[in-house]
């Protein structure tokens, strides 16, 4: 079945964009990655995410992220489509205008197809499926770290996959979780399959366990490294 999942190796197709063709692999070089899909252009949630994702751009670059948009309608309509997105934005949209970042174009669905991305649920004017609002978040090693997939009806929170990808990079460099609703300088968690002994040595500002009811100090807590 098509699709990614976590730990896969992302393809390394080659598409149009907005910038001209692309190797996806080479594009990213070194850099992490984030490729979200729209269902169409012109359509008025996906504008709204775009100019989010815009204003958001710069957040995203010190976190050496390069991000990649894709929809299914061709490079011409999404040149058009980017005045508007500025606009909403309230850029200018002049004759030189352009996004942050690229947009594939992927007119015969072949992409969406080949990573999972089609919504069976909605279809265009012709009954053919759209794309799914789909977020891949993908490491140096390219390599799928997350991944997200709402209906063509429910926009994304770019905040949200923001402060996704400070816990990603930061479990990746150190040995922590996050828990629930963590934003960067928060305390965080120590992993479950840590000994005592261990944390102690590594987290030298601290480990605080949670007293609980089943006595199990399972909860343990530290200091954002």
């Amino acid at each position: 079945m098509p699709g990614l999942l976590l730990g896969d190796m992302v393809p390394n197709f080659e598409a149009d964009t907005t910038i001209g063709r692309i190797q996806f692999h080479e594009f990213l070089a070194d850099s992490w990655g984030i490729l979200f899909s729209h269902p169409r252009d012109f359509t008025p949630v996906c504008t709204t995410e775009l100019a989010r994702a815009a204003k958001l751009s710069g957040e995203f670059s010190k976190r050496n992220i390069k991000m990649i948009a894709l929809s299914i309608d061709s490079v011409e309509d999404h040149l058009k489509w980017t005045k508007d997105i500025l606009a909403f934005n309230n850029e200018d949209a002049g004759p030189c205008c352009s996004l942050p970042f690229p947009i594939i174009a992927d007119s015969k669905r072949e992409l969406a197809v080949e990573l999972g991305m089609l919504d069976p649920d909605e279809r265009d004017k012709n009954g053919m499926p759209v794309t799914a609002r789909c977020v891949f978040i993908i490491g140096p090693d390219k390599r799928l770290k997350l991944s997200l997939l709402y209906p063509a009806t429910t926009g994304r929170n770019f905040d949200e996959i923001l402060r996704v990808v400070d816990s990603l990079q930061l479990t990746s460099e150190k040995r922590v979780a996050t828990p629930v609703d963590w934003k960067p300088g928060n305390h965080v968690m120590v992993p479950p399959n840590m000994s005592e002994g261990e944390a102690s040595f590594l987290f030298k500002a601290g480990v605080f366990p949670k007293e609980l009811p089943s006595g199990r100090k399972y909860l343990r807590y530290t200091p954002q490294p």
